[in-house]
């Protein structure tokens, strides 16, 4: 009985720290990734530290990628097969407006980005 509860919370553990943890944590917000769009295609939220819940419900890996207005990458989730969830944190973000994508070959130029404004 002693090992089937330390084998359950090994695996939570692991979960947890890749991510997975398949529930969206309160106060989260929650996108969607399919081929090829974001769910939803702009977000607004308040400076400093943001959790994104990303659901890939599509039929091949996507991820998100945030970047600024200069191009550069600000951060970026991992990738994330059909059917997984992840639990994406910017941990410090500034004010200003950003684009998010999939980084995958043509996600982005087939329409999969959106618009973050971080106020």
């Amino acid at each position: 009985m002693r090992k089937a509860a330390v084998a359950m919370a090994a695996a939570a553990a692991l979960m947890a720290a890749c991510g997975g943890t398949g529930s969206q944590p309160a106060g989260s917000i929650s996108v969607t990734m399919s081929e090829f769009k974001f769910d939803p295609a702009t977000i607004t939220v308040p400076h400093g530290k943001v959790v994104f819940f990303l659901q890939n419900i599509g039929t091949t890996s996507h991820d998100m990628i945030i970047e600024d207005g200069a191009g550069n990458r600000v951060a970026g989730s991992e990738l994330l097969s059909a059917g997984d969830t992840f639990v994406f944190t910017v941990d410090n973000i500034d004010a200003g407006t950003y684009t998010y994508f999939c980084d995958q070959p043509g996600h982005r130029d087939a329409g999969m980005h959106g618009t973050l404004t971080v106020t």
